[in-house]
């Protein structure tokens, strides 16, 4: 069982701007598209745990659903999600125990885990395995950390840094326990 982190952050710590725009991840030229690992990276996993805003994001993309791993959707304050997400995505609330409990019952042992608030909770119980962070050369002086206020220290080892397009970082680390 792994829960791992893929996500991309200014240098600043943040991984939405201070409108919870996303435009700025594109803000390295990238006229090959290449995917800097992301396809191998969906290869590995089960299945997708993100918070309410996230999803809330993903369903503004302008393009088809983007997944075709199994999402479950964390959220205390939703009772539903809209019509058009079914069989694409499912709520699913709890301590993040549970969650991780139901989902495990279905079968999903690889998860990633998506998303702010979702991030820093998982954090905040210590139940973050991996994670793989591309940093990209831009100051946004506020929007959405990547990171919160933790109790104590979590302390993970480094895999691998490779440096993309000349310009971004991406760094892999797995939780030392």
């Amino acid at each position: 069982m792994s829960t791992i982190v893929y996500i991309g952050s200014s240098l600043d710590g943040y991984i939405a701007d201070k409108d919870g725009g996303l435009d700025w991840l594109q803000s390295v030229p990238n006229p090959d598209n290449l995917d800097f690992g992301w396809a191998d990276f969906m290869g590995r996993i089960d299945a997708i745990v993100m918070g309410r805003k996230t999803f809330e994001t993903v369903c503004g993309f302008d393009c088809d659903w983007p997944y075709s791993k199994p999402v479950f959707v964390l959220s205390h304050t939703l009772t539903s999600l809209p019509e058009a997400y079914d069989g694409k995505a499912e709520l699913i609330s709890g301590s993040l125990s549970e969650v991780l409990e139901m989902i495990h019952q279905k079968g999903h042992r690889e998860l990633y885990i998506d998303g702010g608030m979702a991030v820093q909770s998982f954090l905040k119980e210590d139940l973050i395995d991996e994670m793989i962070i591309t940093t990209i050369p831009i100051l946004l002086g506020g929007g959405t950390p990547l990171f919160g206020e933790l109790s104590e220290h979590r302390t993970f080892n480094h895999v691998r840094t490779d440096v993309l397009l000349n310009a971004m970082v991406q760094t892999h680390y797995r939780r030392e326990k």
